[in-house]
């Protein structure tokens, strides 16, 4: 490898896995109370209480979350949201490459838009497998708030697996519905948060229920579009845009800089041995 530089030297899996892991945390710090926002944004109106705090905006949403339940508030279920980067983003995007090249053909000189979709869907449908226990967790701690109604449901993340697992079982830590991650995952930038904004409300309203109050995921959109009509689909459709935007600007320039350094560190090693 004399001769050669950082960039000329490919990842190995190891490499592309852990910096992957380590650039999602970092982005998913950094954007955390964007994401809060948006689940607070997006389950208000399901309860009708007189004495519920109403969010307008984003910022708003922030600064009333700050100064009513405090600032560690717009933390809350980042431990879950952390354990899930490490468990998906590394995967779904550590993996993707290495996948990619299995479906590539004899025949194919590059990567063709089959192998691609074909591996986005493996590596995707592996992550969301493994992750999902931790973003149920994630978001049943941003939504729970102890401002009224009754004492919160969990204490903290080990306590929500813990609770999750005995009153539902194990299939409540995967209550979700596979194919709104799929569609909610498949499209970037502004259209994604367009098209992908009612499929995101319908999954925080439904991951975030109390067994019993859905029946299902259709029974869950039904009952949002009968009681609070079509724009309840787009409730925290701003924050959900900027945390998408800033969440990957953030991962990626972090994931190429940690492959970076760390084949040069492994390049230095080799030398010196």
């Amino acid at each position: 490898m004399v001769g050669l530089t950082a960039s000329d030297v490919p990842p190995t899996l190891a490499v592309k896995i852990f910096s992957a892991g380590v650039a999602a945390c970092v982005a998913d710090v950094i954007t955390f109370p964007l994401d809060t926002a948006k689940v607070r944004l997006q389950i208000q109106g399901e309860c009708q209480t007189s004495s519920a705090i109403r969010y307008k905006g984003v910022l708003e949403t922030i600064t009333t979350l700050a100064k009513t339940e405090g600032p560690a508030k717009l933390y809350s279920g980042l431990p879950a949201g952390l354990q899930r980067q490490i468990s998906f983003a590394s995967l779904r995007i550590g993996l993707y490459d290495t996948v990619q090249e299995f479906f590539i053909t004899e025949k194919d000189t590059t990567a063709s838009l089959g192998s691609k979709v074909s591996a986005g869907l493996a590596t995707g449908g592996l992550a969301v497998f493994i992750g999902q226990p931790t973003e149920v967790v994630k978001v049943r701690l941003q939504a729970q708030s102890h401002l009224h109604g009754p004492k919160p449901r969990y204490t903290g993340t080990y306590n929500a697996y813990r609770i999750i697992a005995t009153t539902e079982g194990l299939t409540g830590l995967w209550k979700d519905d596979v194919p709104c991650h799929f569609v909610s995952a498949v499209i970037a930038g502004f259209c994604t948060t367009v098209l992908s904004s009612p499929v995101d409300v319908v999954k925080t309203r439904f991951v975030n229920s109390p067994p019993g109050q859905y029946t299902s995921v259709p029974n869950c959109a039904m009952t949002m579009l009968t009681k609070e009509g079509p724009l309840a689909f787009f409730k925290g459709f701003v924050p959900s845009f900027l945390r998408l935007g800033s969440w990957n600007i953030i991962m990626f320039v972090c994931f190429e800089q940690l492959k970076r350094e760390l084949m040069k560190s492994r390049q230095t090693m080799d030398c010196a041995t």
